[in-house]
């Protein structure tokens, strides 16, 4: 058994990583750009009320904060014309403008200064506006000044251009327009630094390495630092902004600028609390009436407990909630519990008792707890009866019913823990369940549990809340399947992981 339990572990250990990557491939693919949410949240919010330089500044902040300044793997594949920094350029269309120009002309190099020198040109252009406004030029018309934002637009365009002819044409403009008016002459330098860059770029140019394949490596990235924070890999010392997946820091909010973790944490306790509770009143309750179904086939037990299990399991979920709200939390019925909420408005008191505190919640947990369990009990009291039936009509059983045994006897020592096995099976989804939440139901009765807070989170695209879900979810699935196979050892000895 130890030997198998061993096997199973080391065998989640690609299956976790194999999570990982696709969890990792989502936040990478998930549509929006973080940075952007970041710090308009945080703007918009009263926080930061900053002009476009302290937003820039703000969005480096986050991006450092996030790892977004580093390769997105291990290694990645392109061609010798490709550098293994273009990572570094942040602006997606200003990297794809890089990528299309790599590919025509294949010489970052002569490329790179061509977008340093459009750089440089806009800088000029910023000047010579600053000049004139500072020295309050009468000859300078708000017509110049039109000019000069409608130059500043082209060199613009020119850095996310990468067609030739566009280029080209972008640039007679700008000649034109500096040669026509007297105050761009400033400029006129760094203009023809731009010009010069161009030709170098065409002069110099070598398609061919992009023919060449290329893997460029890099140690620490994105993913390392998602996986094992940005500290030690091995012991997570010296970790500033990220401790890592492994150790609990599943990164930050996009809504509530807080760790994840601590997001979560307030909300599963209560999915957890009413997932343990209505699956043990449902296996309680169930088995029993299960097994005593398959005892007494046919009986007029077995019969009205099928019908009033069938009728239980055909109502929704969200239709019995709202039946239970109106008929027990109702002023015009039976106003005997809350309709909401999982305590006080004013919250507990400090100082309660915990026995206190418990009586002060239990009135508003009985209604969901009621509408947690019906379902499961009317769906695992019918798999219980099949099961025993198939076990009660092998041969053993007879044997033992011939021997003398009493039907208590044959019943709950022989057939029970071989009809286990199938109710096993459906006890492993447990966890998985527990982080999931029921969104229905605790919309429905206000319980501030995973299953809302992951429904806001869709609704918000607070995609790092939904990606721990799906990954933590994952991860519990593993867990639920490795304790299935444990109670199968133990329900049935026939069962045996040894190596024969």
């Amino acid at each position: 058994m130890g030997r198998y339990l061993l096997k199973r572990i080391l065998f989640f250990i690609p299956t976790l990583l194999i999570i990982s990557l696709l969890a990792f491939i989502i936040s990478l693919q998930a549509p929006g750009d973080p940075l952007d949410r970041m710090v308009s949240a945080q703007e918009n919010g009263g926080e930061f009320q900053a002009q476009s330089a302290n937003t820039q500044k703000e969005k480096d902040r986050w991006r450092k904060k996030l790892g977004l300044d580093l390769p997105v793997f291990y290694f990645s594949f392109s061609n010798a014309a490709t550098p293994d920094t273009l990572y570094r350029i942040y602006d997606d269309n200003l990297r794809n403008a890089s990528k299309r120009l790599i590919n025509t002309y294949g010489n970052w190099e002569q490329i790179s200064d061509w977008q340093k020198s459009l750089n440089i040109l806009k800088n000029s252009l910023f000047e010579i506006n600053a000049l004139h406004a500072a020295a309050v030029d009468s000859s300078f018309s708000n017509a110049d000044r039109d000019t000069i934002i409608e130059m500043d637009r082209l060199v613009s365009a020119l850095l996310l251009a990468y067609d030739t002819r566009l280029i080209e044409i972008k640039l007679h403009q700008l000649q034109a327009t500096c040669s026509a008016h007297n105050y761009f002459s400033p400029a006129s330098t760094s203009l023809a630094g731009t010009l010069n860059a161009w030709n170098n770029v065409k002069s110099q140019s070598t398609p061919g390495k992009k023919y060449i394949p290329a893997i460029h490596f890099y140690g620490y990235n994105q993913y390392h630092r998602w996986i094992f924070g940005d500290g030690n890999w091995l012991t997570g010392k010296g970790a500033v902004d990220c401790k890592g997946w492994l150790r609990g820091d599943f990164g930050y909010s996009y809504e509530t600028k807080l760790p994840v973790g601590n997001v979560l944490a307030e909300r599963v306790r209560w999915s957890l609390f009413f997932t343990l509770i209505s699956v043990t009143l449902a296996y309680l309750i169930s088995l029993p009436i299960g097994i005593k179904a398959a005892a007494k086939k046919d009986s007029l037990f077995d019969r009205t407990s099928s019908v009033v299990l069938f009728v239980l399991y055909s109502m929704p979920a969200f239709w019995v909630a709202t039946l239970l709200l109106m008929s027990f939390a109702n002023p015009l019925a039976m106003d005997i519990f809350p309709s909401s909420g999982i305590q006080p408005v004013t919250g507990i008191p400090e100082g309660t008792s915990w026995i206190e505190a418990v009586r002060m919640r239990l009135p508003y947990l009985v209604l969901p707890t009621i509408a947690y369990t019906y379902s499961q009990l009317a769906f695992l009291s019918r798999i219980t009866r099949v099961s025993t039936l198939e076990i009660i009509s092998q041969d053993y059983i007879r044997t033992a019913r011939a021997k003398g045994l009493s039907e208590g006897t044959v019943i709950y020592k022989h057939a029970f823990r071989n009809a286990l096995l199938p109710i096993i099976t459906v006890f492993s989804n447990i966890f998985p369940l527990a982080i999931g939440g029921s969104v229905i139901l605790e919309t429905i009765f206000t319980i501030p549990g995973m299953g809302q807070q992951v429904f806001h989170a869709i609704v918000s695209k607070d995609y790092p809340v939904i990606i721990t879900v799906f990954t933590l979810t994952g991860v519990l699935t593993l867990i639920g399947y490795l304790i299935a196979d444990i109670l199968y050892a133990i329900a049935d000895p026939r069962i045996s992981y040894a190596n024969k």
